[in-house]
């Protein structure tokens, strides 16, 4: 994969693309301010990128809003908040253009190797890879009222854990249930939330982001 890594910290971002390095991907560009990861995005459209939230000149959201206007130039370019904060307002706007490609993980959330880069490659596939932190903190104390009241206590459990990105294979194994068992839970599901087989988009991205955004 073309990877494309912005942070303004020097050792984490070095940390970074040593990481995605050794694991066989290719970091085309890097940036450390809002401004210069724009700039990147738009000039090497990358498989996927690594985006901090909070990058300098201001050090607040520049770089959850770089990524928003570049997905705005290049819808379905696909992104990878990595930070230490959750930023409630872009973070929906992120993810409610509906063209997947989108993660969000918070940087203590993130234990190994394995995990970030398995989360990258979900990502530059369209997919989506969500921190269970993020997805509740996105959620919050409004859950009951979003347009999920149909869904079973197993269907929701089955939807939370594709939000972060799951398999169904993985899925079924976190819930002990057999590969049919998800099947037809999903079945069930993508009915319940009128995603229908002829969608345009992953009919997993447009449950997730069901999930995650306000009806």
């Amino acid at each position: 994969m073309r990877i494309l890594v912005a942070e303004d910290l020097y050792l984490l971002r070095d940390g970074m693309v040593r990481l995605i390095e050794a694991y066989g991907h290719e970091v085309v560009a890097t940036a450390a301010t809002g401004p210069e990861t724009l700039d990147a995005l738009l000039k090497w459209r990358p498989d996927v990128s690594v985006v901090d939230v909070r990058m300098p000149p201001d050090q607040s959201d520049e770089g959850l809003r770089a990524a928003l206007a570049a997905r705005a130039e290049v819808p379905g370019l696909p992104v990878l908040i990595l930070s230490q904060h959750v930023e409630q307002l872009y973070a929906r706007e992120l993810l409610a253009d509906g063209a997947g490609g989108i993660g969000y993980f918070l940087k203590e959330s993130v234990f190994d190797g394995d995990q970030f880069v398995d989360a990258l490659e979900r990502v530059a596939g369209g997919g989506t890879a969500m921190d269970p932190a993020v997805i509740a903190k996105l959620l919050g104390a409004g859950a009951a009222t979003r347009r999920l009241g149909g869904l079973t206590e197993r269907e929701h459990a089955v939807l939370a854990l594709m939000a972060e990105g799951l398999s169904n294979q993985a899925i079924g194994q976190r819930l002990f249930l057999s590969d049919s068992a998800i099947s037809k839970y999903t079945t069930s599901m993508f009915g319940k939330l009128g995603i229908t087989d002829d969608e345009a988009g992953n009919r997993r991205v447009l449950a997730v982001l069901t999930y995650l955004n306000n009806p």
